[in-house]
């Protein structure tokens, strides 16, 4: 990623594209109290220069979220982090612990192995273990990236929602768009069309149907480090588990959580922590997660790099 430095507006563009990342430019211009040609302008910025992409995913029923963690020698990280972030079927692709670990989140039926063999198939990969991602337990995106606009924008620039539709069943023109959108959420539809081979009328229609039905959600990939926030690592806590509910909604409200969810294995909740530096990291282990009570371990893994940014469906 190239050298950049956020100004407000650049927040403030960055935060309306997280409440909708096709929103077109000249509402998130007519909100943002520019011009149409200063939003497209300041967003070709960002990408060019690998500070934000919008990408899409779709919510498919009856797929599990599997937490794969991979051990690797320290020149394969790099490697391994890329291949599993060219599939369509992962999401948040790290590199942990000075690059001795990957750990990625694999979208798959809730009783296929195949998490497992993702990454195993290099010989610079040695333990993988799979364990699954059983709920979400923090309902908003951090606060430290969506906090630049007020109540009154935020709601002019979300979109409107279509009450509780099922997610609909997949069709082959969705097989279709979805390595496009992923690689670029806000594609023009001449280009989603083209890429597809269907007509333009078509993707129009059933991308609004997507969307309505809620089964296709767009995240836009960001670096917490370019609103101030150096220190990333994820914090693996084994919590009694008659305080789980609890103690995760504590740290859901946390400017420090990320991400807040529950899994099966030798840990039960997963944290992912972002500090401004050590010394706030020290203190948010120490203070905050030492103070509550129910907490009887905590794994600390520092994020290393990031090789895919989408976050995990809700």
């Amino acid at each position: 990623m190239d050298s950049v430095t956020l100004d407000d507006l650049d927040r403030r563009l960055l935060h309306a594209l997280h409440l909708d990342g096709r929103a077109p430019f000249s509402r998130i211009a007519e909100v943002l109290d520019v011009s149409d040609r200063t939003v497209a302008r300041r967003l070709a910025r960002l990408r060019g220069a690998g500070a934000a992409r919008v990408t899409a995913a779709i919510n498919v029923p009856g797929r599990a979220e599997w937490l794969v963690r991979a051990r690797v020698s320290p020149d394969a990280a790099a490697p391994v982090a890329r291949a599993l972030a060219g599939r369509s079927d992962t999401r948040w692709v790290t590199v942990l612990s000075g690059g001795t670990e990957v750990v990625c989140i694999v979208r798959a039926a809730a009783a296929d192995p195949a998490p497992l063999r993702v990454p195993a198939r290099s010989p610079h990969v040695g333990d993988v273990t799979a364990h699954r991602l059983l709920r979400h337990l923090m309902d908003h995106r951090w606060r430290g990236r969506t906090s630049a606009l007020t109540g009154e924008e935020e709601a002019a620039l979300r979109p409107p929602v279509h009450g509780d539709a099922a997610p609909a069943a997949l069709t082959d023109l969705d097989r279709r768009l979805l390595p496009v959108l992923a690689l670029d959420g806000r594609a023009a539809y001449p280009v989603l069309a083209r890429r597809a081979g269907w007509s333009e009328s078509a993707v129009r229609r059933r991308m609004d149907e997507l969307r309505r039905s809620r089964t296709l959600r767009f995240d836009v990939e960001t670096d917490p480090a370019l609103f101030g926030f150096a220190v990333q690592c994820l914090l693996w806590l084994t919590v009694v588990p008659a305080r789980l509910a609890a103690v995760a909604e504590s740290l859901a409200a946390d400017a420090e959580a990320a991400f807040v969810g529950a899994t099966t294995g030798p840990h039960n909740l997963l944290v992912i922590a972002v500090c401004r530096d050590d010394d706030a990291l020290y203190a948010y282990l120490s203070d905050r997660i030492g103070a509550l009570d129910g907490v009887e371990r905590v794994e600390t893994v520092p994020v290393t790099s990031y090789a895919k940014r989408v976050a995990p469906v809700r």
